[in-house]
């Protein structure tokens, strides 16, 4: 038997089997490597594996869990290369192991397999190998030594390492995430899609309730507009005296046009029938659950998305429709005020430190100590610096915030001047932001639409880089806390039922059986404490859940 500090590397093969071979502490290999001729039976020989290293979870681990095993922990070679190859500035280099292995021999580096589409309602999708990804096992073992070396030369080399350890157990959570699924009541889902759009119609046209808000558009205009088409919305604005740039909803608000009304009510029940209606319901859901498929690490931020089924949207009017099975309960955690916490904990700013200690409301703390009590105010300003919200009142806020926590705010400030001058920028632990051309140009940092480039191609402005690093580096490094919360809360119920089922950024959703419910509950707020101290070492920072015990997901909130 082995030892329990051991490491194995695992490759499966084409006929069922597998090739393992022993690691020493360095990755380099401690012995010879073992064929075995069936992948599940050598893994339940070896009990006393600490971590499994292989080339990619999607591949191996959906297959072990099928048949029962449940690996405490493993590393994920291709998502180490690709935390690597970013924290070394290379971020959009091939990351397959097949690419690593052609690097090291300074042989030609081929392309990235194309992304696998998700099969709805199937799991054999993550079980097909991807062509162009073939490595020997010996260029596996080559290339795990050497992602041990790069660890060892980045800048905080044992952050680093936290990181990777953390993005693999977030692939272990995600493969376990996909096969419980979510519980999903399809009649419930039917009942409000028929309440909210009507009858459906034969040959798959809009349903009634759209059809008569699409009426109600055009009669506003006086001719027929096909509210669907913003160009044609924004034509007919155009025409009728007002300029719009966009049919946002933020943006048609400030218009005083009788078509306003009847336009943005069509624009919401649109996306409901597109992103959730009766065809969703038939692709994604089989035998009352709802099974996407996680990428853990889909932003350059690291926080999660899903291939097909927008399982990171679900809208609220359909949320009651996840209902627990019978005699289950839904614990729903929502993190309280994370990224504030987070700031607090990376810039190490002893004020906000200390307004973050407090497990209560945080922007009520940081009121009474600057705002004169008024939270709103607090809250604007703490959340500007964050995301740069720098004119007007946000430039009042910001000075008041900067005399009151100057460590906090100049952590966010000199992320955006790195940005704007095109240099890496990395979160606590080091994932890395992509370099000036290849900043992100959408609004996930909080940059507005108007602000990013028009032009298709064009490079973000220096400004709008420098707003993204800003963020950057609170929004990466709660993802890093959320990832080891995910992991210590995936060990602590690891004796249990209970089966963590959904999360997003900032909220976790367990099913688990009414009687452990309790337990699970305590569980993760133990989860994000140990995460707190693990992700940033000791500071007084707390990271409180907002949890609700529910049988239906629309109870929680």
């Amino acid at each position: 038997m082995t030892e329990p500090s051991a490491r194995w590397a695992l490759a499966p093969l084409d006929d069922g089997g597998a090739l393992l071979a022993p690691l020493a502490g360095d990755g380099s290999p401690a012995g010879p490597a073992v064929r075995e001729p069936d992948l599940v039976a050598a893994v339940r020989a070896r009990p006393g594996v600490a971590r499994w290293v292989w080339r990619s979870t999607p591949e191996v681990y959906p297959r072990l869990h099928a048949a029962g095993v449940r690996v405490e922990r493993a590393y994920d070679i291709e998502a180490a290369e690709q935390l690597l190859l970013g924290h070394e500035g290379r971020l959009g280099e091939p990351r397959s192991a097949a690419a690593a292995w052609a690097r090291l021999r300074r042989s030609p580096v081929p392309p990235d397999p194309p992304a696998r589409s998700a099969e709805p309602g199937s799991q054999s999708s993550l079980f097909e190998p991807r062509a162009g990804s073939e490595v020997p096992f010996e260029g596996l073992l080559a290339v795990y030594e050497e992602q041990q070396r790069r660890h060892g030369r980045a800048e905080h080399p044992g952050r680093m390492r936290l990181l990777t350890a953390a993005e693999s157990a977030g692939m272990l959570v995600a493969a376990e995430m996909h096969a419980a699924g979510l519980p999903w009541r399809a009649d419930i889902h039917r009942e409000v899609l028929g309440e909210l759009l009507g009858e459906r119609y034969a040959g798959g046209g809009e349903p009634r309730r759209l059809a008569e808000l699409a009426d109600e558009v055009s009669a506003a205009f006086g001719h027929r507009v096909r509210p669907d088409l913003p160009a044609e919305v924004v034509k007919a604005f155009a025409a009728a005296g007002v300029r719009v740039r966009s049919t946002r909803r933020w943006e048609l608000e400030r218009v005083e046009h009788p078509a306003v009304e009847p336009l943005l009510a069509y624009k919401k029940l649109y996306r409901i029938w597109t992103a959730n209606g009766w065809s969703w319901l038939q692709d994604w859901v089989r035998d009352g659950r709802f099974r996407p498929e996680y990428q853990p690490g889909g932003t350059v931020t690291g926080r999660w998305t899903t291939n097909g089924g927008g399982a990171l949207q679900i809208p609220r009017v359909l949320r009651g429709a996840v209902v627990a099975d019978d005699g289950w309960r839904l614990v729903v955690a929502d993190a309280a005020q994370m990224e504030p916490r987070v700031l607090a904990a990376i810039s190490r700013d002893p004020g906000l430190m200390d307004v973050a200690a407090h497990q209560g409301d945080l922007y009520t703390a940081l009121s009474d100590r600057g705002f004169s009590g008024d939270r709103a105010q607090a809250k604007l300003a703490l959340l500007g610096a964050i995301y740069g919200q720098t004119s007007g009142d946000g430039l009042k806020n910001l000075a008041a915030l900067r005399r009151r926590f100057p460590l906090a705010v100049a952590y966010v400030d000199d992320a955006a001047r790195a940005g704007e001058e095109g240099r890496l920028v990395r979160t606590w632990l080091g994932r890395t932001s992509p370099r000036a051309a290849d900043a992100p140009e959408d609004d996930e940092a909080g940059i507005p639409q108007e602000e990013a480039p028009t032009a298709a191609g064009s490079p973000p402005t220096a400004r709008a880089r420098g707003r993204f690093t800003r963020n950057f580096v609170v929004q990466g490094s709660a993802a890093e806390w959320a990832l080891v919360m995910l992991a210590a809360l995936r060990g602590a119920t690891a004796g249990m039922r209970a089966e963590p089922v959904f999360f997003q950024h900032d909220e976790v959703i367990v099913h688990c059986p009414a009687e452990e419910a309790e337990e699970v509950a305590e569980a993760i707020q133990a989860a994000a404490d140990t995460a707190g101290t693990t992700a940033f070492g000791p500071t007084p920072v707390r990271f409180p859940f907002t949890t609700a015990v529910v049988e239906r997901y629309s109870d929680a909130k």
